[in-house]
């Protein structure tokens, strides 16, 4: 039950896009269960919209172990790549 409800506040957060107030919110949520795939890809887009791709690469990773046919954990860990491949080459240009 206090799962659901950390849940539904991080969800929330999201639609205010208080992003880093949902990373809080779902790590709560991993104490309870850490089996639950949607929190750690739900997690993962915060990390995104923080511009935190290795912690968003580390959460997709994670859903793939347990649910290797995740879309969503795909899709996002292939944006996190793509936002460290950015970085990468910010930096070597700098």
């Amino acid at each position: 039950e206090k799962f659901k409800t950390l849940k539904n506040e991080g969800n929330d957060f999201v639609k205010k896009a208080k992003y880093e107030e949902a990373v809080n919110k779902y790590s709560e949520c991993m104490k309870l269960n850490t089996e639950e795939c949607t929190i750690y890809t739900n997690r993962a887009l915060c990390y995104l919209k923080l511009y935190k791709y290795e912690e968003a690469k580390q959460d997709c990773d994670h859903v793939l172990q347990i649910e290797d046919s995740n879309i969503k954990a795909f899709y996002r860990r292939a944006l996190a790549y793509k936002g460290l491949q950015v970085r990468k080459k910010n930096m070597a240009g700098i």
